[in-house]
């Protein structure tokens, strides 16, 4: 028999020819090969979780809502940051049926922005406006009539001052009455969803309140459209969402990595 080389860490080992030497050989092929998949570990073997690094902004929005929420809620929790939303919207989904927690969600949004985020909101339109040179508009978003300008700028708005919530954005196109325009803003990985992994808080915590806030107290129809295998989300600035009985996303079985491990029904997202 002839000596035989194997590769490790980059140096040789000789085995010599011999019975032992053969028999230790095929003893541990499973060591060999397992130094050399380390090596060559494939990409999707990695975690796709995305690393919210929070910002003193980030931070402060985070706890406020997380406040409002427990507020509305008559629910305590002694967790800080997004931990603390969590929670608080966990116990939400655990204490009240489906209607109430779209209650409570738009009672704590209400708390929430009106001081917090809708002066940003003014303040904004209020320098890409005089820039337009719209200097005879309105300034507060609620007044201003629905068009492309005011879709795609709260698309933008959307992209900057929300990612401590639902995750980074990008601004994307779709076609509005034969135009092309800017008014979809696509979330690669959803944060809320990512934590949750449950279809029914989705749907009840955020997806139904929050459109119907942004389409009552500011006048923008909006439609978000959760995806529940890759947890991304779009929200489409203009578009009214389709009744509830009708909506895919109220259709949807249990996530697949539902962490409460309950059957999601469109019965239950309706009562």
């Amino acid at each position: 028999m002839e000596a035989k080389f194997f590769p490790y860490n980059n140096t040789l080992l000789r085995i010599r020819c011999s019975s032992k030497a053969h028999l230790m050989m095929k003893r541990k092929p499973d060591v060999i090969v397992a130094m050399h998949t380390r090596h060559h570990r494939s990409s999707s073997d990695e975690s796709s979780s995305l690393i919210h690094k929070d910002n003193w902004f980030d931070r402060l929005a985070i706890n406020h809502l997380s406040k409002c929420v427990q507020d509305a809620t008559g629910l305590r929790n002694s967790k800080s940051g997004y931990e603390s939303l969590v929670e608080a919207a966990t116990v939400a989904s655990q204490k009240f049926d489906p209607i109430q927690q779209r209650q409570l969600v738009i009672q704590a949004l209400h708390t929430t922005l009106p001081n917090f985020i809708f002066s940003f909101v003014s303040t904004s339109l209020l320098i890409i406006l005089i820039s337009r040179k719209f200097r005879n508009q309105h300034f507060y978003t609620k007044m201003l009539p629905p068009s492309k300008f005011t879709r795609q700028v709260f698309a933008a708005f959307t992209t900057l001052f929300f990612a401590w919530l639902i995750g980074p954005s990008q601004v994307r196109e779709s076609e509005v009455n034969g135009r092309k325009e800017k008014n979809v803003v696509y979330f690669k990985k959803c944060r809320f969803l990512e934590e949750m992994n449950f279809v029914g808080m989705c749907t009840n915590l955020c997806k139904i309140p929050t459109q119907s806030f942004i389409k009552d107290s500011m006048g923008m129809p909006v439609t978000m459209v959760p995806n529940f295998d890759d947890m991304s989300c779009e929200m489409i600035f203009g578009q009214d969402p389709p009744p509830l009985i009708d909506d895919p996303a109220l259709k949807q079985p249990c996530y697949k990595l539902c962490k409460a491990k309950k059957k999601h029904e469109t019965d239950n997202c309706l009562s």
